[in-house]
């Protein structure tokens, strides 16, 4: 199987939630890892989108769920399920953090401000 230009197995993810959310004290519902570059971005069903976005932003269109017990890729650019390859752990969110997450910045209606 030929290794696809869009996913690096050598690069770790950039933490253990989204990169944006996090500067900006934001939460997310779910996360997406970068399978090009590692950058953990909140999903679609999230506020931020930031995974979405950084697809569209730097040309990285592979992520691979960052979710505990799901291995699936996703490509934004066909948006459709992607073939992909083991990544470099960790491959998964802490189990400790809360979904959605972070502690402590989710508020109590989040679910009335999801679209």
């Amino acid at each position: 199987m030929t290794s696809s230009p869009f996913i690096d197995p050598t690069i770790p993810p950039s933490g253990t939630g989204c990169v944006e959310c996090l500067a900006s004290g934001s939460w997310w519902v779910h996360l997406r890892r970068c399978a090009q570059c590692g950058h953990i971005g909140c999903c679609d069903s999230s506020l931020g989108k930031h995974a979405s976005r950084h697809a569209a932003e730097t040309g990285h269109p592979i992520a691979q769920s960052f979710e505990p017990g799901e291995d699936w890729f996703w490509d934004y650019a066909s948006q459709q399920e992607a073939v992909g390859v083991e990544l470099l752990p960790p491959t998964h969110r802490p189990l400790d953090q809360p979904v959605p997450g972070p502690a402590g910045a989710v508020p109590a209606n989040w679910p009335d401000l999801l679209d």
